[in-house]
Order: structure tokens, then sequence, then C-alpha cells
């Protein structure tokens, strides 16, 4: 069981010093305890977990969280300072054993390409396998490039290339020499938004299909949702969470995870048995002793626009924007001193500024959390 699955609504919960695979999955890389620092500056600390045969793991998290450092560390471009760091159940770092980065299985994908524009395209590719014969290197990366649709340019110069033909040069590369696990540092992040989605499927189409796992580093929630089996939220330096995306997104850890995985209004309650007293209703607060300040965290979709009758949360459209097919409505709680909150309908549906109307919050997608934490 994920991480995630044990986070109830309002209590951080401590990531587990080392997941646990399924059994039918071995772990293709572990970190156990593992901690780095630049001079007094930790990079990352304690960090623990796994990466199972034919996953893609999300590192998500903002600029300067550790990410790049963690993918360092499991290339062996950086070592680490404690704990161990595991390749297929061998020690590559840690208890006095160092393997250098040619000697791990590991592949490696950056953002920039990192294509030597002096080699060809099929030079680029056979450079990381210069411990065989010639022939044998030409035709290993031949067929990888043939893996991604390249083999056309395979004497082409990087130069000739657009972004995404370069990147699908840059996997072909990362690919020939078979590895068991990419390491991927926002592989996708400098290409066009249109390009960017279609070049990544076909990424990790051809990673799925050659069984090889794959760690993600990227600083956008959408891309870690819709790339990982399961992301892992970072947050100086530390593990907060990990879980599938859903899980997470659905139960972040605190309100800082939930305010990073996307939008939310936050309204002011206190917990009188066992429920979070709010304008817009009473919502489940275990864990709180009873006065506790605390505040619901409420995402667009958990709150949907009804007539406004007596007895529900009543409120006051103050603004609208369009989103294509949806509008964002921004909404002002009939209660003084209360934030405004925004919540999505349909174009259509769309209720003119200054329009009275009544709020039902989806219970299930009501996020309580201490008070001191919305500060």
């Amino acid at each position: 069981m994920t991480l995630s699955e044990h986070v109830r609504t309002g209590a951080a919960t401590e990531p587990p010093a080392v997941p646990t695979p399924s059994a039918d999955r071995p772990v293709r890389l572990a970190f156990r305890g593992v901690s780095r620092a630049f001079g007094r500056l930790p990079a990352v600390a304690d960090l623990s977990f796994c990466l199972r045969a034919g996953e893609i793991l999300c590192l998500l998290g903002p600029s300067g969280c550790g990410k790049s450092t963690t993918l360092r560390l499991a290339a062996g471009i950086e070592a680490a300072d404690a704990g161990e760091i595991l390749v297929e159940g061998a020690i590559v770092d840690g208890g006095g054993r160092f393997v250098p980065p040619e000697s791990r299985s590991v592949g490696l994908m950056f953002q920039d390409y990192a294509l030597f524009p002096h080699l060809s395209v099929l030079g680029n590719v056979a450079f990381g396998l210069r411990g065989l014969e010639t022939a044998e290197r030409a035709v290993r990366a031949r067929a990888a490039l043939a893996r991604v649709g390249m083999e056309r340019f395979a004497e082409a110069w990087p130069h000739t290339l657009s972004g995404g033909e370069q990147q699908r040069v840059a996997l072909a590369r990362a690919l020939a020499p078979k590895p068991r696990v990419l390491l991927m540092d926002e592989p996708f992040s400098g290409l066009d938004t249109g390009l960017r989605a279609h070049v990544r499927e076909q990424a990790l189409a051809v990673l799925r299909e050659e069984g090889i796992s794959g760690l993600m580093v990227t600083h956008d929630p959408l891309e870690a949702m819709a790339v990982g089996d399961r992301l892992a939220l970072m947050r100086a330096g530390r593990l907060l969470q990990i879980g599938t995306p859903q899980a997470v997104f659905d139960r972040p850890a605190d309100l800082w995870a939930a305010r990073f995985l996307g939008e939310v209004s936050v309204v002011p309650g206190r917990v009188r048995a066992g429920e979070a007293d709010t304008a817009l209703g009473r919502f489940p607060a275990s864990g709180y002793p009873d006065g506790a300040e605390v505040v619901l965290a409420l995402r667009p979709h958990g709150v949907r626009l009804v007539p406004p009758e007596e007895g529900r949360p009543l409120a006051r459209v103050r603004s609208c924007r369009s989103l294509g097919p949806e509008l964002a409505l921004r909404v002002e709680i009939e209660e003084a001193g209360l934030p405004a909150i925004e919540l999505r309908v349909p174009a259509r549906d769309a209720p003119a500024p200054g329009t009275r109307v009544g709020l039902d919050v989806d219970t299930a997608r009501a996020l309580v959390y201490p008070a001191e934490a919305a500060g």
C-alpha cells in the first residue's frame, strides 16, 4: 500500500522508510536513507524510495528541492554522504563502495539533449557503446534509432534536426546500451507545448514496451500526473509524499502539497465533535481536538452551483473567465470577512456576475488542515 493511501483528510503522514514493491515487480533502483549536502547546504536528506521493474516514477517538486541532485546520485555523477543506493539489488553507492556511472546499467536523458555537434546522429548514438566492436556498435546504434523512428536520419548532423527529432536521438542514445533504468531530467521541457506531449508519449511507449524503468524529474504537476505510475513529491530535500498520481492529488499530505499540485480555495473553520464547522458546512476532521482552528481546502471541481435555497451556503458571483469549455467562477460567500472561492462550471451554464447562488461541496473532496498551515 502506498503512502498516499494512508493519508487521511487533514493528517500529514510521514513517508515509509523503504517502500515495499509488489512481489511480482522486482526493485530496479532503491534509495535507503540517502543524504547529500553541498557545504552546509543539504540538497537531499534521509531520502528513501524504490523504483520497480517497468515503472515510471516522477520526482516532482519546486526548483531547489533536490530532484536533480537525486537523479545525479542515482546516475553516479554525485556521491552520497550517507545512506545506500542500490541498482538491481546491488549497492552502487554506500558502505565504502562506489560504482562509476558507466558501470551502473542506467541511462541518462537531459533537458538540453546533450548531443555532440561534431558527430552524426549515428555517431552520437554509438558514442555510449565504446566497449563494443565497431561493427556491433553500428548495428546496435541503428537498431536504437529505428526503435524511435529516426533511422533515416543516421547520417544527419544534430543541428539540422528539429527539437523533437533531437530528443528522439537522445532517447535512442540512452536506450542503445540497453539499460534497466532510464534517468530523465526534465527531458521534454524544452519542446513547444504541442510537440511536448507527442514526443513524451512516444518516448514513454518505448520504455514500457522495452520494460525499462524510468525515473523522471519534473516541476510540472500536470506532467507528473500524466506520465507517472507513481509520483514522489519532494520539498526542501525530503520526500513528502509518494503514491499514485490520483491518490496524491486527492489526499495531499499537507496544505502546501495541495496548493503545489493544483489550485485550492481555503475557508477557515473550528473543530466541534470531530467535524470542521465552516461557513460551507461541517466536514470530517478526525484527529483534531475540539476547538482547534482548521482550514477547509477545496479544489475548483469540488464545489458546484445549486439554487440559492434556505439552508444552503449562499454566495454571489464576482467574476468569471473563460477556460474554453469551462468557466472559472470566483464567488464570495455571504458571510463577512471570508475569502472568495474558485469553482468551475460548463461555459453554457455560467451565471452572470452579481448573481446570487447556492453552493454544494463534495464532502469526499474536502480537505482539512491545521489553520497555521494557511499562513
